[in-house]
């Protein structure tokens, strides 16, 4: 049985996280997403910064904000993407899911356009309750072997939340900057 007594959420950039602390995200996010974790996964949610709760059994959640480039109504923006949300196990369901999701959200919104994130239907519920909403538009993606392609599976688990750029038009496409393991 785990300890309900935690600490705050730490945030801290990738190159402030000691190899241990990173070993230790990385296996919270391999369990917590059941084998279902690439590499690639991996690496989406590096470079930016993370947020870390602990309890007395160890890390009990994270999640990470990395900047992604967004072309929206002809204009590049600065997304806050959100990235490695995961609670482990035992620890589910006692609020360390939106204690880290504050700490990003904190982050987004002062310091991006927008913010935006791929949701699971499980997680789908979190971030709606925290006032992210289901983007209503079209989601691209910019590849360099095919130019701008669509990502219709990404377009009913792709959120968003306002931020200094003010509200998106889901009359108009989102088109992402490029990242390995977006389109086959």
């Amino acid at each position: 049985m785990t300890s309900r007594t935690t600490t705050r959420a730490r945030t801290a950039h990738t190159a402030d996280l000691s190899p241990a602390e990173l070993d230790a995200v990385r296996a919270l996010l391999d369990a917590a997403f059941d084998g279902d974790f690439s590499d690639e996964d991996w690496d989406h949610g590096l470079g930016g910064l993370h947020a870390l709760v602990h309890d007395a059994s160890g890390l009990a959640a994270h999640g990470a904000v990395v900047m992604r480039r967004v072309r929206h109504r002809g204009r590049w923006l600065r997304a806050g993407y959100v990235e490695n949300v995961a609670v482990r196990a035992d620890a589910r369901r006692t609020g360390l899911g939106g204690q880290v999701m504050a700490e990003l959200e904190r982050v987004v919104d002062r310091a991006y356009d927008f913010g935006a994130l791929s949701a699971s239907d499980d997680g789908a519920r979190l971030y709606t309750s925290r006032g992210w909403r289901l983007w209503r538009g079209q989601v691209h993606a910019l590849s360099p072997r095919d130019g701008v392609v669509r990502l219709p599976e990404e377009e009913d688990s792709t959120y968003v939340r306002p931020a200094l750029a003010g509200p998106l038009d889901p009359a108009q496409e989102l088109l992402f900057d490029w990242r390995d393991g977006d389109v086959l």
